[in-house]
């Protein structure tokens, strides 16, 4: 969709002026793994309008397959609009402006299920599943199990205004159930579930994702893997499995029908693995929108590679602190050959990086990094 940035702080009443710019979950990440070199499609629906050209040109100048996005006559393409304070302040504002949208009519009926399943890995996000029942069905028809079911990644991307009634978080729960790799947040794990108590909590509560990846925020990332995902991409998954697995489609588990979860749960658990930590960088943050699909692309792009998984919780925070150090939603990634570099120096040394406005650009220059 078309993000409006506001030109100087203050509440979306008294901002006189706003500058028009890119943003959106998936196409974020689409945008962030093309930069890094990887063959990305995105596949969605805009209008036949001004901001629907604007944001096909702009995401296929990312090197971004944009032959799958289809225009919609009769609908407008979503836009929205922000403040420039932190998403968590109580003075941040969003309005969204997607009901009725062109990619909230996205549905099985009109999205080519073939050509998406083609894909290798497939990055579906918890905001289009709130944009419409249309849109809900389409992501459980893509999450079914199958011979060409690709490996799903989920970012649960929970905004309680999106949604339509309190349904929301048992549906994010269900979906995320259903992927192989998922991206939350910690607080969004307790906002939208009543999960508290860390990484490995969620984890207690969550255990049939291959990957599970816990973002906390300026502290760090904590992601666990199963015996499933061990090595390499996780291998899509049978219908059923011993972990309690909801078919895409289905109702959830025998548990409460509060999207409140327990890990305590009726249901057989297995044996928790220990989780993988890596901190946060020190970053001089602009503005945090943006920060979580950025490392969710920079994460995708370290598993596409193969690299550890230390190594791609490095690349995730590295890309996140693109985004963090720009103003708006998307943020041109460091390059690859940077990221590598900076991904394998000594823990020592990563905690010392801190980052400010303008590191992508330096290349390899001493400055790119300073150190505290």
């Amino acid at each position: 969709m078309v993000t409006f940035l506001p030109t100087r702080g203050g509440r979306l009443a008294d901002v006189p002026s706003f500058d028009r710019a890119i943003g959106g979950a998936e196409s974020n990440v689409a945008c962030g793994l093309a930069a890094a070199g990887h063959a990305v499609r995105w596949v969605s629906r805009v209008g036949s309008d001004g901001f629907g050209d604007h944001l096909v040109e702009t995401v296929g100048g990312y090197g971004v397959d944009v032959s799958a996005v289809r225009r919609d006559s009769w609908r407008p393409t979503g836009v929205y609009f922000r403040t420039a304070g932190d998403r968590a302040t109580d003075a941040h504002e969003v309005a969204y402006y997607r009901a009725g949208s062109a990619a909230s009519a996205m549905s099985v009926e009109n999205v080519d299920l073939a050509s998406v399943r083609a894909a290798r890995v497939l990055h579906l996000s918890g905001i289009t599943a709130a944009l419409s029942e249309g849109c809900l069905t389409l992501l459980r028809a893509l999450m079914t199990p199958g011979e060409d079911r690709p490996l799903m990644s989920f970012d649960v991307n929970h905004r309680a205004g999106l949604w339509r009634d309190a349904e929301g978080p048992r549906v994010l729960l269900e979906l995320a159930r259903g992927a192989d790799i998922v991206f939350v947040g910690e607080d969004e794990a307790e906002e939208a579930w009543g999960i508290s108590g860390g990484p490995s909590a969620i984890r207690a509560a969550l255990p049939e994702p291959g990957v599970l990846v816990v973002k906390q925020g300026a502290v760090g990332a904590t992601a666990f893997v199963s015996a499933a995902g061990r090595w390499g991409l996780v291998a899509p998954r049978p219908t059923q499995s011993a972990g309690g697995r909801v078919a895409p489609g289905g109702s959830g588990p025998a548990e409460s029908s509060s999207p409140h979860v327990r890990a305590s749960g009726t249901h057989p658990r297995p044996a928790p693995e220990p989780g993988t930590f890596v901190p946060a960088l020190h970053v001089d943050v602009v503005a945090t929108t943006g920060a979580g699909d950025a490392f969710a692309a920079g994460f995708l792009s370290a598993t596409l590679r193969g690299l550890p998984l230390k190594t791609r919780l490095r690349h995730g925070h590295l890309h996140a602190a693109a985004a963090l150090t720009t103003p708006g939603d998307l943020a041109t990634p460091p390059t690859r050959d940077t990221t590598d570099r900076l991904a394998a120096v000594a823990d020592d040394a990563w905690g010392t990086l801190r980052l400010g406005p303008g590191w992508t650009q330096a290349g390899t220059a001493p400055e790119e990094v300073r150190t505290p």
